[in-house]
């Protein structure tokens, strides 16, 4: 129980207000950046896009750019797991589970466009030792080691053939990496049937067939 008139706070030690800030700039920094650009992006476009009087408020939540950048990134890192996990742990096998990671990551590309076409404006344009692009590539390492030892399971399992996994998950990366890229510049591209092309392509590639 809170004493009466005094703010109720987060576990980071932010009041609710102070945290809906944070997540309004956030959420303007992604559609400045989306739009015009990690380079041309500045602390006075998106306090223009935020409604707010000055840059101050800016400054007050976030360090600098880079901080403010951070969360971006961690941002779409939240969402993205917040979307995907539940639907691929709902699959009932590793085959059911490949899919659901494919199309849910596609997905993505409608539910939050501006949030995929910012992340990879800002990781496009960060210099190869800015700690942002260090951690999130350390994130994706992870991240992409545990899907390779989902596919050795699944191998284990019987339900995928024989292939080196590293090089399998590099592919289906890569190619989701691609369709990321060309749905900023193809506004009318059909994102489902794309995704499910790439699930039925992949399915493909890893089922094991009977001898």
């Amino acid at each position: 129980m809170q004493a009466k008139g005094s703010p109720s706070k987060q576990s980071s030690g932010r009041t609710f207000t102070e945290s809906a800030r944070r997540a309004q700039i956030v959420q303007a920094a992604i559609e400045v950046i989306a739009e015009v650009g990690y380079a041309k992006t500045s602390f006075v476009k998106i306090a223009e896009r935020a409604g707010l009087s000055s840059t101050g408020m800016i400054s007050y939540h976030f360090k600098g750019k880079a901080d403010l950048v951070q969360e971006v990134i961690n941002e779409v890192m939240r969402l993205s797991a917040e979307y995907m996990v539940p639907r691929i742990e709902a699959a009932e096998d590793y085959r059911g589970k490949l899919r659901a990671y494919i199309e849910s990551n596609i997905a993505l590309l409608e539910i939050y466009p501006e949030h995929l076409q910012a992340v990879t404006e800002v990781l496009t344009n960060l210099k190869g030792d800015d700690p942002q692009r260090i951690g999130f590539a350390e994130a994706t390492r992870s991240v992409m080691e545990t899907h390779e030892q989902h596919m050795r399971e699944a191998q284990a399992a019987g339900e995928f053939r024989e292939f080196d996994a590293h090089v399998m998950v590099m592919a289906i990366r890569g190619a989701i990496d691609s369709l990321v890229v060309r749905a900023a510049t193809h506004p009318g591209l059909d994102i489902a049937a794309c995704g499910r092309e790439l699930a039925d392509i992949f399915d493909l590639a890893t089922r094991k067939t009977p001898s």
